[in-house]
């Protein structure tokens, strides 16, 4: 069957009122080949992307009859069989959303539960539970991130007797910008009233700098108004008093405000004529998107 013969095949599957569940399959479909983003197809018709998918591969395969129901009508329980089988399926998977499972079992065995409860009780017996997801940057390069590890871990043994004796401080410096919509959270109150935080515009933020010092685990926090060169200066500065008499080593990231404008004149001022081995703040880069502050731990510790 040509391009064109399937196109209209679907056209007409569309408006010959198929099943709901045939007509959102067909609709994912057509908008799908109307280049509407996977995205947009999600929310309009409220299904996953695996189900996109496998309806695109159905329809490659076959046309509009492998998106028609194996059966008619649908029936409300599965076998223990089935079961089973399910909850192997479930217990492949990495993660996936109620919303998967739902269009799993629909589709492969046509069956579609009226009470969530029922997805949820299969889910309990595939041993896999709710849960938060975790951030993970895909930028991270591993290999980059092992190759600076080591770079840093020779830093801190070079300078060990100097770290330890306090001549050298080591800190790792970050910075972290709280929106005021962040403070709404949790908290105990009475069940019949609302417990309401004051607050004009949410994206408003507070900008804390911190700072761990290495060898004696103090952790220094400034509050400022924005992450800038200009502030960045203030809190090393800060550090400094902390220290009178002591070099300063820095491990952060690759953040504009740490290498540029203020902070880089800054460094050329209290750094002027001096050998790289004498310098009194020397500032070294973490590999992008990545922390590596807790590998180096074993290197500053007590002997």
């Amino acid at each position: 069957m040509s391009e064109q013969q399937s196109l209209k095949e679907l056209r007409d599957f569309i408006d010959s009122n198929p099943d709901p569940r045939e007509l959102k399959r067909a609709l994912a479909v057509m908008m799908w080949i109307e280049g509407v983003p996977c995205s947009e197809i999600k929310k309009i018709l409220n299904v996953s992307a695996t189900f996109i998918s496998q309806c695109k591969i159905k329809f490659i395969k076959d046309g509009v009859k492998e998106l028609k129901l194996k059966y008619q009508g649908s029936k409300a329980y599965l076998s223990r069989e089935q079961r089973r089988e399910i909850i192997n399926y479930l217990d492949a998977q990495e993660y996936l959303s109620l919303q998967e499972v739902r269009e799993y079992i629909e589709d492969k065995y046509d069956v579609r539960f009226k009470s969530s409860q029922s997805y949820y009780t299969l889910l309990d017996e595939a041993k896999i539970s709710g849960k938060k997801t975790q951030k993970k940057n895909p930028k991270k390069n591993d290999k980059l991130v092992e190759t600076k590890k080591i770079e840093i871990e020779r830093i801190l043994e070079e300078n060990r007797e100097e770290i330890e004796a306090g001549i050298l401080v080591v800190y790792m410096i970050d910075e972290c910008h709280l929106l005021w919509g962040d403070v709404c959270g949790y908290v105990w109150g009475k069940t019949n009233k609302r417990v309401e935080v004051p607050m004009t515009n949410q994206r408003e933020r507070q900008t804390y700098f911190g700072a761990l010092n290495y060898q004696t685990k103090q952790f220094f926090v400034r509050e400022y108004g924005a992450g800038n060169s200009a502030n960045t200066v203030l809190f090393v500065k800060y550090l400094q008093s902390l220290n009178t008499g002591a070099r300063i080593l820095i491990f952060w990231d690759g953040a504009s405000y740490h290498k540029y404008a203020e902070m880089r004149e800054y460094l050329g001022l209290v750094n002027q004529d001096l050998e790289k081995s004498e310098w009194l703040i020397r500032c070294e880069l973490f590999a992008p998107n990545a922390l590596l502050a807790k590998p180096c731990r074993r290197y500053l510790a007590p002997r």
